[in-house]
């Protein structure tokens, strides 16, 4: 009987990545929805980014100001972060990062100090202008693969999924004040 329980709590201490794994198993990671936006949303910023890492030696984070900035003009590094939905910190680093590189200038708000407004300089605009057409490049090899009528499905579907997670953000936020 000893022996019995040894091996009993043998088998418990060994890796759960030598459990076989189970079809009864109640949340499979590869079947998760968020998961496989993740994964999705990864794979198709590594093969992106290596376009314009190359070409521009710019990361995700200062590609995405610099886009954000040549699509409106000037705006805030908070309002950046909200359109990209990235942390304040790497809207900070990113720009500091374009200015470095004089992609970017920053001029100071008179109305509140704490803040600046952000714009391209002329290399900036160029290099935006430069890269749009490739980053539209990309996009429509990506979804070539898509009848236009999964491709209407699937922007329905985004834009559905996109308002659904706001929402979502919004209640668990309410939420957290309440408790």
């Amino acid at each position: 009987m000893a022996g019995h329980r040894a091996s009993q709590s043998d088998a418990a201490d060994e890796p759960a990545a030598a459990l076989p794994a189970s079809e009864s198993a109640p949340l499979k990671l590869e079947h998760f929805l968020p998961y496989q936006l993740n994964v999705v949303a990864s794979l198709v910023s590594q093969a992106l980014s290596r376009v314009y890492a190359r070409r521009y030696r710019i990361g995700v984070p200062e590609w995405r100001v610099l886009v954000t900035l040549g699509q409106y003009g000037v705006m805030t590094g908070k309002a950046v972060g909200a359109h990209t939905h990235m942390h304040k910190t790497k809207v900070s680093r990113a720009v500091a990062i374009l200015e470095e590189r004089k992609l970017l200038l920053r001029r100071s708000n008179r109305a509140d100090k704490r803040e600046s407004f952000l714009s391209l300089t002329a290399s900036g605009r160029a290099m935006y202008e430069d890269l749009a057409p490739h980053a539209l490049d990309f996009a429509r090899r990506l979804t070539e693969i898509l009848t236009p009528v999964d491709r209407e499905a699937f922007n329905r579907a985004v834009k559905q999924l996109t308002d659904r997670s706001a929402q979502l953000v919004a209640e668990v936020a309410r939420e957290g004040k309440n408790t």
